[in-house]
Protein backbone atom coordinates (compact mmCIF):
# COMPACT_ATOMS: atom_id res chain seq x y z
CA UNK A 1 0.00 0.00 0.00
CA UNK A 2 2.53 2.57 1.07
CA UNK A 3 3.93 2.10 -2.25
CA UNK A 4 0.85 3.45 -4.32
CA UNK A 5 1.16 6.51 -2.37
CA UNK A 6 1.93 9.55 -4.90
CA UNK A 7 4.74 11.89 -3.52
CA UNK A 8 6.33 15.41 -4.77
CA UNK A 9 9.59 17.06 -4.33
CA UNK A 10 9.51 20.43 -2.87
CA UNK A 11 11.98 22.53 -2.79
CA UNK A 12 12.30 26.62 -1.20
CA UNK A 13 14.02 28.84 -3.78
CA UNK A 14 12.48 31.88 -2.26
CA UNK A 15 13.16 34.14 1.09
CA UNK A 16 10.34 34.55 3.82
CA UNK A 17 12.16 37.56 4.75
CA UNK A 18 9.60 40.35 4.45
CA UNK A 19 6.44 38.20 3.50
CA UNK A 20 3.16 38.10 5.76
CA UNK A 21 3.21 35.64 8.97
CA UNK A 22 1.09 33.51 7.66
CA UNK A 23 3.44 32.53 4.63
CA UNK A 24 6.08 31.50 6.56
CA UNK A 25 4.44 29.60 8.77
CA UNK A 26 2.94 27.54 5.66
CA UNK A 27 6.70 27.06 4.95
CA UNK A 28 7.78 25.18 7.91
CA UNK A 29 4.28 23.35 7.67
CA UNK A 30 5.50 22.10 5.15
CA UNK A 31 9.11 21.29 6.90
CA UNK A 32 10.89 24.31 4.67
CA UNK A 33 12.47 26.75 6.72
CA UNK A 34 16.06 27.50 5.03
CA UNK A 35 16.69 28.53 1.44
CA UNK A 36 17.29 25.30 -0.84
CA UNK A 37 15.86 22.99 1.54
CA UNK A 38 13.94 20.39 -0.26
CA UNK A 39 11.26 17.86 1.17
CA UNK A 40 9.82 14.46 -0.01
CA UNK A 41 5.86 15.05 0.43
CA UNK A 42 2.93 12.96 0.22
CA UNK A 43 0.58 14.20 -2.82
CA UNK A 44 -2.71 15.18 -0.75
CA UNK A 45 -5.22 18.08 -1.18
CA UNK A 46 -3.79 19.96 2.06
CA UNK A 47 -0.48 19.58 1.09
CA UNK A 48 -1.14 21.07 -2.29
CA UNK A 49 -3.24 23.80 -1.20
CA UNK A 50 -0.32 24.74 1.58
CA UNK A 51 1.91 24.82 -1.69
CA UNK A 52 -0.80 26.68 -3.79
CA UNK A 53 -0.10 29.42 -0.95
CA UNK A 54 3.33 29.81 -1.42
CA UNK A 55 3.85 28.92 -4.93
CA UNK A 56 6.09 32.33 -5.36
CA UNK A 57 8.82 30.53 -3.15
CA UNK A 58 8.89 26.88 -3.75
CA UNK A 59 9.65 24.62 -6.66
CA UNK A 60 7.65 21.62 -7.48
CA UNK A 61 8.53 18.55 -8.73
CA UNK A 62 6.40 15.68 -9.19
CA UNK A 63 8.48 12.05 -8.65
CA UNK A 64 6.92 9.46 -11.09
CA UNK A 65 4.75 6.10 -10.46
Amino acid sequence: MAADKKTIVVTQIGSPIGRRSDQRETLVGLGLNKMHRTRELEDTPSVRGMIEKVKHLVRVETTPG
